[in-house]
């Protein structure tokens, strides 16, 4: 049989994005070969996404260009991944009769196999059934060539089930790796030329409460803190109500653990959190951001905020805009509510007309950049040590790399700088970036 090759279409997080790795990586190793041209692949995994709404329509879109593809070649097998596919599952060959498989979220060690059965019998193949142990949370992958930055997972799922959020519906219930294992996968990256981590799990803070006598989220971030190797340690995503003063004082005294935390607040109202299911208040928030600030003064922080929640009035909207101006996050994702299928926020009263929220989003977006800008601006002039990542997609001619407080700095160099750390004296601020030279 000749050989076939494959190619995955990612849509989402960070998490799908390491969710693509697992699966080149288990198709390589069934035989199979990765190729960036669609036209060429004899197998097209679309990796989806069904947290946002945007994502979710990217993801169909796509599926409909395939379609046209397929038509003018039937032996083309097509499946689809993720959370959608989770959320669907065998549902979505009527919304798709071209789709030849629908892989769930805990069945990437299954791809090859099931790719096989369509070989094999020509039937369409779907399992999107839960597993106690995820077993694809142990893949070893590498990212592509040259990279100097990876993934791993250390958990798996959320036990939290906001009110508006799909997560636990479509990755399950939580499951932490053990910290051995998470660690040997870290070795394994360091070892191949990896100097910065990001930890990834839904929910970060409360990794270990799956485990037996094994650690919590400090201990394993000081335990990666001792690898050779390892420069830099990231980790996403993190909740507010579990994160601990002794979580917070690792960025004062663990020396590879990076400046920066993304904490969504998702609304700056009690009673929007309330109904939400969030878990803390508005002053708890504020809080955490002192507890935070005091341990590591210059510390970067990104948050996620939710406008139009059901039930939001224009108070409640104030709140979310006072809170933004008391902590002047350093970025912030920001969106529509939109119904998602299945969760509780789905059949509440008091939904908010599109023009009202597309409305208090221009405004918070218009904050938030002004205090994206003042932040970038204080960043003028000062000395930043900076990773060098790659050529930058601004101007070919310049590289580019992340502060440890992870904002982007494209400065003119030469690309055999990629991999190393270098001192930057900061130039130039702009909205999303800085500019900065060498010393």
């Amino acid at each position: 049989m000749s050989v076939k090759q494959f190619h995955i279409h990612t849509f989402g997080c960070q998490m799908n994005v390491h969710d693509s790795e697992q699966m080149s990586q288990v198709l390589s190793d069934a035989g199979y070969v990765k190729t960036d041209k669609v036209d060429s692949a004899d197998i097209i995994i679309v990796n989806t996404c069904s947290v946002r709404i945007k994502a979710a329509q990217k993801a169909h879109s796509q599926l409909g260009r395939l379609k046209r593809l397929r038509e003018k070649r039937p032996g083309l097998v097509i499946g689809v991944a993720g959370c959608l596919a989770q959320e669907y599952g065998a549902a979505f060959f009527k919304r798709a009769p071209y789709l030849d498989l629908v892989v769930g979220t805990h069945n990437i060690h299954r791809l090859p196999e099931m790719i096989e059965a369509v070989h094999n019998n020509g039937s369409r193949v779907v399992d999107t059934s839960f597993h106690e142990s995820v077993r694809s949370l142990g893949i070893h992958t590498l990212p592509p060539d040259g990279s100097v930055n990876a993934y791993a997972t250390i958990m798996q799922g959320c036990n939290n089930f906001c009110s508006y959020c799909i997560v636990p519906y479509v990755r399950g219930r939580e499951e932490s790796r053990a910290s051995g294992d998470i660690l040997n996968e870290i070795r394994f990256l360091a070892d191949n030329g990896i100097r910065e981590i990001t930890l990834l799990g839904q929910n970060v803070n409360s990794y270990g409460s799956t485990l037996s006598g094994d650690t919590d989220f400090p201990g394993l971030l000081r335990m990666i803190g001792r690898i050779k190797g390892v420069e830099r340690i990231r980790f996403t995503t993190s909740h507010p109500k579990d994160l601990s003063e002794k979580l917070a004082g690792c960025f004062g005294d663990i020396e590879g653990l990076c400046e920066h935390i993304h904490l969504p607040v998702q609304s700056g109202s009690d009673d929007v959190l309330k109904m939400m299911r969030r878990g803390y208040t508005a002053q708890e928030y504020l809080r955490k951001i002192d507890m935070l600030r005091s341990a590591c003064p210059d510390i970067s922080i990104t948050s996620d905020i939710i406008v139009g929640f059901p039930g939001e009035r224009d108070g409640d909207f104030q709140k979310t805009i006072d809170l933004m101006k008391e902590v002047r996050f350093d970025n912030t994702f920001s969106f529509k509510y939109s119904d998602r299928r299945g969760t509780a926020s789905e059949r509440y009263d008091g939904k908010v007309e599109e023009t009202v929220k597309s409305e208090r989003l221009s405004e918070l977006q218009a904050l938030q950049e002004s205090h994206s800008m003042e932040k970038n601006r204080c960043r003028e002039g000062i000395v930043e040590a900076v990773l060098i990542e790659g050529v930058s997609k601004n101007d070919r001619a310049d590289i580019t790399g992340r502060t440890r407080g992870n904002k982007i700095v494209n400065l003119p160099g030469d690309i055999g700088l990629i991999g190393k750390t270098v001192r930057v004296r900061i130039t130039q601020s702009y909205m999303h970036s800085l500019r900065g030279e060498i010393i």
